[in-house]
């Protein structure tokens, strides 16, 4: 299968996104004008018959004081990669990018390599033996991932170092997922912890109710975000940046971005953003006050929420990054305890991978990184 490659229209882009199941909200055209410190072009892989059988969005960052350019595909580019011949879909774009003056080439693959339902996860939280998500026996492996793995590494693609929970330009290499594929909702529900129930409940019967909000409540979602930085010591980012990204996206198809509030007495305690793709749904972004936790507004906002994935026919709940550490003493200990309690999955993926094109400009990025 001799294969093609070239610049597309975002037009050519996104009509092929939309003909797919789903594909990462960073590989949809509009993500480009969110990262706008980044230039970005848009590539098509033809087959011979001249159809349009992949594509990825390309972000390049320059580097200081040299027109040299990492070229990188955030959970992309979106090709088969199962294909025996990963060759023939990967050169024609090393080449491309090489010759738009990238000297590094970072890509995340979408390619999931391993699964664990929320039975093993609890099992292995009580066990004092394991640190780790990978010192318990996945429940599903996928061996066609490794396959993928070891045809990068003949390429001389290098495996990037993990994304940790996903903090940061780096895409999480663990995700929570809640699958809604033939499942009925009272399904769902019976799936969730006891104190997820109990939770639920407990914050219908306090009134608390959950409303989705638009551009001009995005300025009460930051005051949230903002109290939940300073108590997570995360960097928060700006309101200009939430923004720009409702408006690229929902411009691009206007049920790509929802924001949703959970309330108690008119008011708001927290907050989420979500994001649509296909068949695929993600909780996004979280914010929540110090106040009316004993209202238990963010179990409210997630059943509704998961409600709405599942009333838009999605197939998958995504909860996004988790770290892998089961210990309890881990500062990121109490994001997978509060997702498992949902039922679904955590989802490792084959992880980030770069390609040097230029060695001597590529070390020199990492040392500039590890430094930062």
């Amino acid at each position: 299968m001799s294969l093609t490659l070239r610049t597309i229209s975002r037009e050519q882009h996104l009509a092929y996104v939309q003909s797919l199941p789903s594909a990462s909200h960073c590989q949809v055209p509009a993500w480009a004008d969110v990262k706008t410190e980044w230039r970005s072009e848009s590539l098509g892989w033809f087959d011979r018959t001249g159809e349009m059988v992949g594509a990825g969005l390309v972000l390049y960052r320059q580097l200081p004081k040299i027109k040299r350019y990492l070229a990188y595909l955030p959970e992309g580019p979106v090709i088969n990669w199962y294909a025996p011949n990963l060759d023939d879909w990967l050169q024609p774009m090393l080449a491309h990018l090489k010759q738009q003056g990238a000297f590094s080439v970072k890509m995340g693959p979408p390619v999931v390599i391993r699964r664990w339902d929320s039975t093993a996860i609890k099992a292995g939280i009580q066990d004092p033996e394991v640190k780790r998500l990978r010192d318990i026996e996945a429940t599903h492996i996928e061996p066609r991932a490794f396959e993928v793995s070891d045809r990068l590494r003949k390429m001389g693609w290098q495996q990037g170092e993990d994304g940790g929970a996903g903090f940061g330009d780096v895409q999480p290499r663990y995700v929570f997922q809640v699958p809604l594929a033939n499942r009925s909702l009272e399904d769902v529900l019976k799936g969730f912890n006891q104190l997820w129930r109990r939770n639920i409940k407990k914050a219908e019967k306090a009134g608390v109710e959950v409303v989705q909000g638009g551009y001009e409540d995005l300025a009460e979602w930051q005051r949230l975000y903002e109290i939940t930085a300073v108590r997570d010591r995360f960097r928060p980012r700006p309101l200009s940046y939430f923004q720009r990204m409702w408006t690229v996206l929902n411009t691009e198809d206007p049920n790509r971005m929802r924001l949703y509030f959970a309330r108690h007495n008119g008011v708001n305690l927290s907050a989420a953003t979500m994001l649509v793709v296909g068949g695929h749904v993600w909780y996004s972004y979280g914010a929540s006050d110090n106040i009316g936790r004993e209202v238990r507004p963010s179990n409210a906002m997630q059943w509704r929420m998961l409600r709405d994935a599942y009333a838009m026919g999605a197939t998958v709940y995504d909860l996004r990054g988790i770290s892998d550490s089961l210990d309890e003493t881990d500062h990121l200990f109490g994001l997978i305890q509060f997702k498992v309690g949902t039922g679904g999955e955590a989802v490792e993926y084959v992880g980030e991978w770069d390609f040097p094109l230029n060695k001597l400009l590529h070390k020199a990025l990492d040392m500039y990184m590890s430094r930062r």
